[in-house]
Formats: C-alpha cells, sequence, structure tokens
C-alpha cells in the first residue's frame, strides 16, 4: 500500500489568487482595475500558477526522502516502548526452603485465534521467603506494644484493641522471616461477632514494618471481614519488608491498625479477640517487562570494511534493550558497546549505533576531512570476524498493554509454582514512533534547542521523554505561595478507559516515567530554577440526571450515549484518533481545562447536546472522593486547585420518554 501524500500547503490557483488580490485591497487602495485584462492581474496569476505547481511539487515529497532531511538534524524514528507490569507467581503449597524466581522468566497471555501471545520476562529475581508466626501483641493508640505470645501459644486468647475501639490502636504479627514482595497468607481464628464493622469495609489498614516507617500492605483477600469471624487473609507485603527490634522482639512486623471511619461507615463497638493464628508464604510478586528475550542472534561475518551494518533477526527490537555486540575473532571476544551517534568515537573505541526501528547494526565509517585526510570515527572488526547480537528483547508496542489476569502462562518452568498472573494492567507499552510524530518533535526540537524557557518548552520536553504519557502540563506556583516560583510538570498517563472506576489508580504517573521526564527537564532548565515533576490531583464528580428521551428513541441507548458525554467531558485525558491513542477524551478538546472550575451549566450543555435527548429534566452533581467513594453535598460549582483535574465517579442517568 502506497503511503499517503502529505499536504504542506492545500492552498490552490484561485486560492493564492484571491489571497494576492485580498492584500492589493489593503495595501493599494489605488489600484481599482481588478480585471483579467490590467497587466499586474495578468502577473499575479503567472504568479500564482508557478507557486501552485511548486506547492504541487513539495507534497510529492515522500516519507522516506522527509526522514532523511530529519536526519541530517539527528532525528531518527524512536522504538517501540514495551510495556511493564508486575506477575505474581503462586505455590503449590507452602515452602519450608526459599523458592527463586530467577529474572529472565518468562510468562504469556494465552494465545487466541490469530493474536500471538504477548510474552513477559521477569526484570528482578525474586525470592519467595517461607514465614511462620513468631510473635503476637497489641497496642493502643500511642501505647507501647505488648508482646503476648507466650500466653497465646498457650492457648489464651488475644484481644486485637482496646475496648472500645479507637483509631491507632493496632493488632501486631511478628513473622520469624522478613518476607519482602512476598504473599503471606494469615489464617485466623476469630470467633467474635458482631463488633459492629461492616464485613466489606471495616475501618483497618495492614502494614508493615520497612524500616523507617510502616508502609500499607495490599490486602488481596480478607475472609475475616475485618477480623469478624474465621477466615483467610492474604496480604502482598512491600518491598523494602526488613526484621526489626519491636517490645525487645526481633522479626518481619505487621500491624492492623483501626483508622478513622469515612462518614457513614461503621466502625468497631467492641474488640475482636484471635484465638489461633497461623502464617505461610503464599507466593510473591517482581516486576516484567513485555518482550521475548533473545539470548544470541548471528548477524554474520565482517567484510573489513568501514560503515558495515548488519540486521538483526528478531524485530522489532524493544528500545534501549540492545546495548552491545559482539565480535569474535581467532584472538578472543571483544565486547562492543552502542553508542547514540559516532560524533565523539575515534578510531580505536569499539562502539556500533543501533536502529531499533529497523533492527540494523552499524560499524564506524571513514569520513574525508577538509584537508584532505580521512577520519575513522569507530573501530573496525577485522576481517573474518564473527557478529553476534545477544541480550536484546523483541516485542514491546501499545498491544503489550494487556488487561489484569491475562498473563497466566508460565513459558518457562518453574519448579513448585502452580500459578501466575499479573493482579494489575500492562501499561506504559508505546508503538513504533509515526512519520508525522517524528515531524512534530524535530518542530518542537527546532524551537526549543532541548532549553526549557516557557511552559510549552516544558511540555515539549517531557513529552518527548515520556511517550506513554497520555498529556502533559506545564504550570508555575502563583506569586505569594510558600513556593512560588517553583515550576510544576504534570504528567497523566494513557488508561485503556476512564470510565473504569479504578482507572483513577492507572492515573498516577509510575516511577519510571516520572524519572525519565525529570531527567529531561533537569538538563534543560536554565540555572536557578526549581523543577517539579509528578502527577495531578484528581477531583471526583458523581453526576445524577434526568432526561426525557425523543419519540421513538431507544431509551438505552439515550442512556448510553449521555454517560459516554459526560465522561468524555470530564476526562483529564484529550480525545484523539491517533492509533496510538488509548483513553477516552473530551471530544475535540485537549482534556478538562487544568485547574477549571465546574459549573452544572456546562453539564447540562453536554446532556442536552446528546442525540435524541428531548430535555434534561433533572441534573446535580456531587464532589466525591474517589479514594474511599464518600460522596459530598450537591454543589452549582466545584472549584479545584491549579494543579488539579476533574474525573467522573460514578455517574447515574435515567432516561424517561417524554410526555
Amino acid at each position: 500500500m502506497s503511503l499517503p501524500s502529505p499536504h504542506l500547503d492545500d492552498r490552490r490557483f484561485e486560492d493564492l489568487v484571491d489571497d494576492a488580490m485580498r492584500f492589493i485591497q489593503r495595501r493599494c487602495p489605488e489600484w481599482t482595475d481588478h480585471n483579467v485584462s490590467d497587466p499586474g492581474v495578468a502577473l499575479v496569476e503567472a504568479f500564482a500558477q508557478m507557486v501552485d505547481q511548486l506547492s504541487y511539487r513539495v507534497n510529492r515529497i515522500p516519507d522516506k526522502v522527509q526522514l532523511g532531511f530529519l536526519d541530517l538534524l539527528g532525528m531518527q524514528l524512536t522504538a517501540p516502548q514495551a510495556a511493564r507490569t508486575e506477575v505474581t507467581f503462586t505455590l503449590s503449597a507452602p515452602q519450608s526452603a526459599e523458592v527463586v524466581i530467577e529474572a529472565g522468566t518468562e510468562v504469556a497471555s494465552v494465545r487466541t485465534g490469530s493474536a500471538p501471545a504477548r510474552v513477559f520476562t521477569a526484570d528482578r529475581e525474586l525470592t519467595i521467603v517461607p514465614t511462620a508466626l513468631t510473635h503476637i501483641g497489641s497496642a493502643g493508640a500511642g501505647q507501647p506494644p505488648e508482646l503476648v505470645t507466650e500466653r497465646f501459644l498457650s492457648g489464651e486468647s488475644v484481644t486485637c484493641f482496646s475496648t472500645p475501639p479507637v483509631p491507632g490502636d493496632v493488632l501486631l504479627v511478628g513473622l520469624d522471616n522478613a518476607a519482602p514482595r512476598c504473599a503471606v497468607t494469615l489464617r485466623v481464628d476469630c470467633r467474635m461477632d458482631g463488633v459492629g464493622v461492616d464485613p466489606r469495609r471495616p475501618p483497618r489498614v495492614w502494614e508493615a514494618w520497612c524500616g523507617e516507617s510502616w508502609v500499607p500492605c495490599e490486602v488481596e483477600s480478607d475472609a475475616t471481614g475485618g477480623l469478624n469471624r474465621p477466615g483467610d487473609i492474604v496480604l502482598h507485603l512491600p518491598d523494602g519488608h526488613t526484621a526489626s527490634l519491636l517490645g525487645r522482639r526481633k522479626a518481619g512486623w505487621l500491624r492492623c491498625q483501626i483508622v478513622e471511619a469515612a462518614p457513614g461507615q461503621p466502625a468497631y463497638s467492641s474488640s475482636p479477640k484471635v484465638s489461633a493464628l497461623e502464617a505461610y508464604t503464599v507466593g510473591g510478586t517482581t516486576g516484567a517487562v513485555e518482550g521475548e528475550g533473545v539470548a544470541r542472534d548471528e548477524l554474520g561475518v565482517s567484510d573489513g570494511t568501514p560503515g558495515q551494518s548488519f540486521t538483526v533477526h528478531r524485530i522489532p527490537v524493544v528500545a534501549g534493550s540492545l546495548r552491545a555486540v559482539a565480535v569474535e575473532t581467532a584472538a578472543g571476544r571483544r565486547v562492543w558497546k552502542a553508542v547514540p551517534s559516532f560524533a565523539e568515537s575515534g578510531p580505536r573505541d569499539r562502539h556500533v549505533t543501533v536502529d531499533e526501528v529497523n533492527g540494523t547494526v552499524r560499524f564506524g565509517p571513514a569520513v574525508r576531512q577538509p584537508d584532505g585526510t580521512v577520519r575513522q570515527y569507530g573501530a573496525v572488526p577485522e576481517i573474518g570476524a564473527r557478529i553476534t547480537a545477544g541480550g536484546y528483547r523483541r516485542g514491546g508496542g501499545r498491544s503489550g498493554n494487556v488487561a489484569a489476569s491475562t498473563l497466566t502462562v508460565l513459558r518457562t518452568p518453574v519448579s513448585l509454582v502452580s500459578r501466575v498472573e499479573n493482579r494489575i494492567p500492562a501499561t506504559g507499552g508505546v508503538d513504533v514512533e509515526s512519520v508525522e510524530g517524528l515531524k512534530q518533535r524535530a518542530g518542537h526540537w527546532l524551537r526549543t534547542q532541548d532549553r526549557a524557557v516557557t511552559a510549552k518548552d516544558y511540555e515539549a520536553i517531557a513529552k518527548a521523554a515520556c511517550r506513554d504519557a497520555g498529556r502533559v502540563e506545564c504550570v508555575a506556583e502563583a506569586e505569594g505561595s510558600e513556593r512560588a516560583g517553583l515550576v510544576r510538570v504534570l504528567l497523566v498517563p494513557r488508561v485503556r478507559d476512564v470510565r473504569e472506576e479504578d482507572s483513577w489508580r492507572e492515573l498516577v504517573p509510575p516511577e519510571p516515567m516520572l524519572a525519565a521526564a525529570a531527567r529531561a527537564v533537569e538538563a534543560a532548565r536554565p540555572l536557578g530554577v526549581l523543577v517539579s515533576v509528578s502527577g495531578p490531583a484528581y477531583q471526583g464528580v458523581t453526576v445524577v440526571a434526568e432526561v426525557e428521551a425523543a419519540e421513538g428513541a431507544d431509551r438505552a441507548e439515550v442512556k448510553e450515549r449521555v454517560l459516554r458525554s459526560l465522561y468524555e467531558c470530564l476526562s483529564p485525558l484529550p480525545a484523539t484518533t491517533d492509533p496510538d491513542g488509548i483513553g477516552t477524551g473530551a471530544g475535540s478538546r485537549s482534556g478538562w481545562p487544568l485547574g477549571r472550575a465546574l459549573r452544572l451549566s456546562d453539564l447540562y450543555a453536554v446532556a442536552a447536546r446528546c442525540e435524541d435527548v428531548e430535555s434534561v429534566v433533572k441534573l446535580e452533581m456531587y464532589p466525591a472522593d474517589i479514594g474511599t467513594g464518600e460522596r459530598m453535598p450537591a454543589s452549582d460549582r466545584i472549584e479545584i486547585g491549579p494543579a488539579t483535574l476533574f474525573l467522573s465517579f460514578r455517574h447515574q442517568v435515567a432516561v424517561k420518554n417524554a410526555r
């Protein structure tokens, strides 16, 4: 299929003549004869004809030529970026010895139809540490801990909290080993019923001691309903979990702490009692990156000439994964490092460049200098040397952004592991940069020259460093504030669907994205300017609306249109028709404006514009806490801070037939 012809200038002969005539009327009002018989008009038409032909020829420049021009500026297409997630390995049974998951272990999705399986590779070794209960105790709010391990092991029950329980009370559980990144099951026999809490959302939090502070644990399941009945509690411990002294006892400490109940959330009226507790490790979690590892790839044999190139056999190559090639000769094996360019390479430097989009590995060229001498940029392997690439990954792209619970196939056999799963969606996968995207990036680079002065400069530099960001904004702290003069760069990741209730968790930029943007803006900021890179704050909004459907309209379709319009209006992400886009957007806009207040009239207009909506009978909006689900009283206007965006939360729309 041929590439579409770009239109650098879409004006034609008639448009050029009309523009010239309007210009003449403004600049030369004494020129009144605009007939074709006038010599001046004839010259205008002649020049318009020449410009029309020139524009046609410019518009016929193919993408290959444009890429060649951009290459002279050092601008090349960016390789596909790999998605990242976390995968949890579940043991077939609790073990008495450590189980090690090696870095490089591959997991994959189930292959369906013609779609290939998506392969992810563990990027960090995981040690699943066996654990057992070694200490138990409790502590009142602000009181020192009291360990009752001996009495508990002799059969005495442990009262978890004070009477009556108050926020800050804790139940302490000590493990014989620290278990960072492990999944630990607490089998609790708690026969105290009717403690007053809602078993579906008890006001408590599980935390692990990580050396300097207590860090929340992820609660995968709690069959006890907040220590309200016998059952298992499965906790995923944080990475920094470590053994420490508490009450003169060393252990890997966990605690269950009572927190302040939210409005409408029942609190503990009496303390539960634990009569038996058992702890054991059931699995562990480690990071994984999309891409199939290629351990060794024979590229060919050197002919000894400068500038020779070789092509890898497994493409696309994940960005940044091919960092070196091996050159094997009779004298031994040498490693040649991948560099961005040969500009700083000398004749003895073992350097190569890698075009990750095409999979091309190039050795240094010999370039004739102005004085007639020839300079070698980078060493050249001798004749007969075997060139081998290894350690890179094949894959990447937007298709790697798989949903949660998709990676369930263990491609690398691991003993004692029965199941694998990604409990969170994979994010960060980006396809190969398009030619249009490269041209836009080149335009930003020519304007900024890698120096940030204006807010647009910061946004362009951060966006070039984070291709997986769906939106980048730059704001400055207002004069008179505590941090006046601080430049804030705000990143909004792309998400699969902002209509999902937990999408706000995915809208928090991950650490790799923040680090990449921070490095880019730090190198570009002027001396003395303070820059902060983070995500925006999110204010939840719940809309309750009642609309009348036009006669003969399908009420279900009308409801779906209204809901879709509300989600699009309040979306923090821009609308996009680009194939790289993932999330829904805000119509033809660039997303809800940062810091702009929301008025009730805005939502009335959105609902009324929907197809087949006869009238909006009633509409209310409520500020909502997207973390707790708490809904505030209805308001006609919701104000937000300058670094805050709105996010839809549980809209409710009722549709009735018009009378």
